[in-house]
């Protein structure tokens, strides 16, 4: 195994916004769209719930991390590509591991695994998904057979 990069100190703790909006009459096609926009803005995470709202309705609650920075871009996103009408949004603080790439050898090539480390010790390994699928693909493996040999080299 290799160490791609050094530790990533930038992903300890920072001061992010969490933004958040409920949905009842909005398109889940449109939903995936919106989740495109949002990251391609500059959202670091975006997800749905299903929730009921007033009479009993089913909806989604549409919720995002942005830094500072970003927070007007993802405004005009979701007022732009949602039926909301107001977002709300809240100062937190994010706690992250510190997160280091290294590169783990199997018989069809290097795989890059994401590591999650705290006082110089690894808790958490995980391949990075798309080198996997794209390697069981070209192979005609099953996705779990390409995981399976990078954990067994961790």
């Amino acid at each position: 195994m290799e160490n791609k990069h050094p530790p990533n100190e930038e992903h300890i703790d920072r001061e992010m916004f969490k933004m958040e909006v409920n949905l009842d009459d909005t398109s889940g096609e449109w939903l995936g769209y919106v989740m495109d926009r949002l990251f391609e803005a500059g959202a670091n995470d975006v997800i749905y719930s299903p929730i009921y709202m007033k009479k009993n309705r089913p909806g989604v609650l549409l919720q995002l991390l942005c830094s500072a920075d970003k927070l007007e871009d993802m405004k005009e996103i979701l007022l732009a590509e949602t039926t909301t009408l107001g977002i709300r949004y809240y100062p937190i603080t994010v706690h992250r591991m510190e997160r280091r790439f290294i590169k783990v050898e199997t018989e069809w090539g290097p795989i890059t695994v994401k590591q999650g480390v705290k006082d110089g010790q690894v808790f958490q390994s995980s391949p990075e998904y798309e080198e996997c699928r794209k390697i069981a693909e070209e192979h005609g493996i099953p996705l779990k057979q390409v995981y399976a040999a990078v954990w067994k080299q961790l």
